[in-house]
């Protein structure tokens, strides 16, 4: 007797785990039917429910909610009715709404039979709508264009009956469809939708077709599922368009679809293929957090706004073919597994693609796009966090041979690395800034209480840990973030170190794009050339106590003033076309060939010249031979070997091109080959002189060694020709 109660209990809970194992076996659509019980929709309650509409906001709402409405072939004197009761109620008034919410439709839903059947062409259109729903018709500019086409098609009268008889659909009420079940396929192919459509929750388990369908309001099918084909071809949504967390089961089919306004797919799940072809999309488009398991395509559309795809996954391949930016896509977080492809994309001055923080894999994933553009559109604002992704970014070019986007990604990489030098130098060191420097920045007294008692146990690593502190909200953080570094403790030999260090990254990178552009680099040379050129042909010409023997005439002169002139403004274009920073890159120019050859001239024309041979040049030339010969390892001075010094004879100041051997003794010193070999005399020679030809040759030991490291980095297979022993 005393085990009866406890055996009753015992078998009414394995009865109850019994039924929630058979219900979670049965498909939803079975499951929901057996736990909600809902009334079946009849002929008389449909009558009933459209004489006595429900109010709300001063609407009619035809309330439909919560029924099993059967629209089967076998129960088709049902449909019929349904049909034609609702489409008279429904055309009557444009301020009544549908109201299908938590109802199960069976059967194919036609939405096109509730709509208003009207005149496409004609004037037949004005005594049929309000003026604002007329209005709301002129909008769709490819409606217009039809009307346009189709009025130069009517010759005569019999071609004006057959074009009067085409009729469009217009569904002037609105339609709630919110956690609506349909089990089988649903068809709005091309329907006007004067007002809202809500769909949020509704499931669409069999194929759904919106295409050609017009959408005059905001549209919403936020939390919906679409259980096979979901088709939006050509169909253009005028106002906003909500698609937040809806899950594609089949494929969804946007070809040729226009987004006028905003458009939201966060979160949405795309199980099947989804094609977006020739689409465009006039607002914000964010599809942030989508989740992508088959292809995706977005070839030939045009985004005229931002497009949002961060934290996006993507798991297989993903076209923008032929498409257009003109706004920033942000990639940040983004997963990619497949091919991203950029190729034959165009992209505004404005456009840019933001990578920052995106996990890819250069043995699994690609991103490909058109060679020597893709890699100066990729943006990453931060070096911190982003180390792997430029360097799988660096490895995908080039698997690929596109050396020129490898590069720029490793240019991008020196940007980075020399902006993060400079904030250590800038930045306020949170572990040893003064309590005073850090209120001034923008930390409240509590939080600077914090910010002292954790540095005194341990210093600051990265941001990670100043945001872990309960003080710090991340509106502060993010206020102070560009003013703070994050650095151990560094002696005084270690800042020195750091300034070499930044010092060289800039040099390398205003002198040659870090190495990745041979045209700035052969500009700087021009430059370099024509300055050098025109100092020597300057001293070796007007000396101080001269006679007049060493004087130029003026046609060598006109000449030297024009090649100077012609070859500094060769140097000085290539230098604002192929630099990022042209300003700087003159600046740090200057400041490598002003400042000691002015000091040597300064001195050279402070004292009297000593020498004997007044008549006679300081350069000389090997009478030998004329021919092109490389002189890398050749020193800018005479030999010493009296049979070697016999070969060689002053310039002969005489002749109307001499100028010309100013520039090759500058192309012998700084591009390392000439034409002649011409060096420095080494008697009766001011010591200035022969200091700035030095100064000039080892420059060009430097500029040499910087044009074969830019030449191997930008042609593919030299760095073989220079490396391999």
């Amino acid at each position: 007797m005393f085990f009866k109660p406890i055996q009753g209990l015992v078998s009414r809970l394995i009865f109850t785990l019994f039924l929630i194992l058979i219900l979670g076996c049965l498909s939803p659509e079975t499951a929901l039917a057996a736990t909600v019980d809902r009334p079946i929709l009849t002929v008389e309650l449909l009558q009933e429910r459209l004489k006595l509409p429900e109010q709300n906001n001063g609407n009619q709402t035809i309330d439909l909610k919560h029924l099993e409405i059967d629209l089967r072939s076998e129960n088709s004197e049902f449909r019929d009715r349904f049909y034609s009761l609702l489409q008279a109620r429904l055309t009557r008034s444009s301020h009544v709404s549908l109201d299908l919410s938590d109802s199960i439709v069976k059967g194919s839903f036609d939405g096109s039979l509730l709509a208003l059947r009207v005149p496409l062409y004609g004037q037949a259109l004005s005594p049929l709508f309000t003026p604002e729903e007329l209005e709301q018709l002129q909008r769709d500019r490819r409606r217009i264009s039809q009307l346009r086409s189709l009025s130069r098609l009517i010759l005569d009268e019999s071609q004006l009956n057959n074009v009067s008889n085409l009729k469009l659909a217009v569904f002037r009420s609105g339609l709630i469809l919110k956690n609506t079940r349909f089990l089988d396929s649903v068809n709005f192919n091309n329907i006007f939708f004067l007002d809202r459509v809500e769909a949020q929750g509704a499931i669409f388990s069999r194929d759904a077709d919106w295409s050609e369908t017009r959408f005059s309001q905001p549209f919403s099918l936020t939390d919906a599922s679409f259980g096979a084909i979901a088709r939006f071809r050509n169909s253009i949504f005028f106002d906003q368009s909500n698609f937040a967390r809806v899950h594609f089961k089949g494929d969804a089919i946007f070809i040729g679809s226009t987004f006028e306004n905003t458009v939201n797919f966060h979160q949405a799940q795309f199980d099947s293929a989804a094609n977006f072809t020739r689409t465009h999309w006039k607002g914000n488009a964010d599809l942030s957090q989508t989740h992508w398991q088959d292809r995706a395509q977005f070839s030939k559309s045009d985004f005229d706004r931002a497009l949002f795809l961060s934290e996006a996954t993507f798991l297989s391949n993903i076209t923008f073919r032929e498409s257009l930016f003109s706004q920033p896509v942000n990639l940040r977080g983004a997963n990619i597994w497949g091919l991203m492809d950029f190729s034959d994309t165009r992209f505004s001055h404005s456009a840019y693609l933001n990578i920052a923080e995106l996990n890819f894999d250069s043995d699994r994933a690609t991103i490909t796009g058109n060679p020597g553009q893709i890699g100066k559109i990729l943006s990453i604002p931060t070096l911190q966090g982003n180390e792997n992704l430029l360097q799988n970014l660096v490895r995908n070019f080039r698997i690929q041979e596109q050396i020129a986007d490898a590069n720029q990604i490793e240019y991008q990489i020196a940007r980075l690395w020399q902006q993060e030098l400079g904030d250590r130098f800038r930045g306020i060191d949170i572990n040893t800034a003064h309590p005073e420097t850090l209120a001034k920045i923008g930390f409240s007294p509590q939080q600077v209480t914090a910010i002292l008692n954790y540095r005194k146990q341990q210093p600051f690593v990265n941001s990670n840990e100043i945001l872990n502190l309960d003080e710090i909200d991340l509106a502060t953080y993010i206020k102070v973030r560009d003013r703070l570094v994050f650095r151990l403790p560094i002696s005084l030999f270690g800042w020195f170190d750091m300034g070499l260090d930044w010092l060289g990254l800039s040099l390398l990178l205003w002198l040659s794009c870090y190495g990745t552009n041979f045209g700035l680099v052969f500009g700087i040379g021009l430059l370099t050339i024509a300055y050098f050129s025109g100092l020597f042909w300057w001293i070796d010409r007007d000396r101080q106590y001269l006679p007049h023997q060493t004087l130029p005439h003026l046609g060598e002169s006109l000449w030297m003033l024009g090649s100077f002139i012609i070859l500094s403004t060769f140097g000085l274009l290539a230098i604002f076309r192929n630099s990022a920073q042209p300003w700087l890159t003159l600046l740090c120019l200057a400041a490598i060939l002003v400042p000691l050859p002015t000091c040597f001239l300064g001195s050279l024309y402070r004292r009297k010249f000593e020498s004997e041979s007044f008549e006679l040049s300081y350069f000389v030339e090997e009478g030998t031979l004329r021919q092109l010969r490389l002189a890398i390892g050749r020193l800018p001075i005479v030999p010493r070997y009296p049979l070697f010094r016999e070969r060689y004879l002053p310039l002969l100041l005489d002749r109307r091109w001499n100028w010309l051997n100013y520039y090759d003794f500058s192309l012998n010193n700084l591009f390392k080959f000439g034409f002649n070999d011409i060096r420095l005399r080494d008697t009766h020679l001011p010591g200035e002189i022969a200091s700035l030809v030095w100064y000039q040759w080892i420059l060009g030991l430097l500029y040499i060694t910087l044009l074969f490291w830019t030449l191997s980095r930008t042609i593919p297979g030299l760095n073989l020709l220079i490396y391999l022993k």
